[in-house]
């Protein structure tokens, strides 16, 4: 069977730095991966050559069997890739529902001239966006939220409305780079239901985390990357067990 997603030997090089060198791995349709690593792993490297904010120096990916590398960020959006970034990306000044209706306006029809124009059927879209929109926001429980500035939310609420902007496009495979960052452990712990729900509702989840309960209690596969290279991928557990990821966590004993 053909992976849903396929990264082939990418490598990628900052002037002297390698910040990925030679990695590989799959991700099938359906599934909850984990990057993990620590810091200067090259793990939001790896991020943004998938969702297209980087190319690769060498090496493939591939998406539902069609090449993506090489492809700006909005057309990897247009294949069906969202994301969210680490530092919070909202618009200022715009409503929650607002920042949504931008991520679910990728399969709209309607242009800015459509708008300017007020033609009808444009007015028609601009309520199907609208009414898409809140859909995903009562569907991660934030409808509420819906009128409030988006900035001035709490940043547990900001971190709901950047994942329900990037669910409005209805993507096949959701991107998310350290969704946890910064949230308590009840925020963390219903970010780990609406991922779960996410998943369920058919998505396909690829995810950068550094809260490793988050990882190993949601995740399926898990990806470990030090120096920028791959080290070990396979269950959460394995990966927990594995000897030389231990050493990069945790450091190795000198010998007496």
């Amino acid at each position: 069977m053909t992976p849903f997603l396929e990264v082939s030997g990418v490598s990628k090089r900052f002037g002297g730095v390698q910040a990925v060198s030679d990695v590989s791995f799959t991700l099938r349709r359906g599934a909850i991966k984990a990057v993990i690593g620590p810091n200067g792993a090259g793990k939001t490297t790896l991020f943004n050559m998938v969702s297209g904010f980087s190319t690769p120096d060498r090496g493939a990916i591939t998406f539902a069997g069609r090449p993506i590398h090489g492809l700006q960020p909005h057309e990897v959006a247009a294949r069906g890739i969202s994301r969210t970034f680490q530092n919070i990306r909202l618009f200022a000044r715009m409503t929650a529902l607002e920042n949504v209706m931008v991520g679910r306006h990728l399969r709209s029809r309607a242009g800015f001239l459509a708008g300017l124009l007020d033609l009808s059927w444009s007015r028609r879209e601009a309520a199907a966006v609208r009414a898409a929109a809140l859909e995903v926001m009562a569907f991660l429980g934030i409808e509420g939220l819906a009128d409030a500035e988006a900035t001035s939310l709490a940043y547990g609420q900001q971190r709901a409305v950047e994942l329900a902007r990037a669910l409005a496009a209805g993507p096949e495979l959701v991107l998310l780079d350290e969704p946890a960052a910064g949230l308590n452990m009840r925020e963390t712990r219903d970010l780990a239901r609406l991922i779960t729900r996410v998943r369920d509702q058919g998505a396909t989840v690829l995810l950068v985390e550094h809260d490793m309960s988050l990882v190993m209690e949601i995740c399926d596969e898990v990806l470990v990357l030090a120096s920028g290279e791959k080290i070990a991928e396979a269950d959460p557990g394995t990966v927990q067990r594995d000897p030389q990821v231990i050493k990069v966590y945790l450091g190795e004993e000198e010998a007496c």
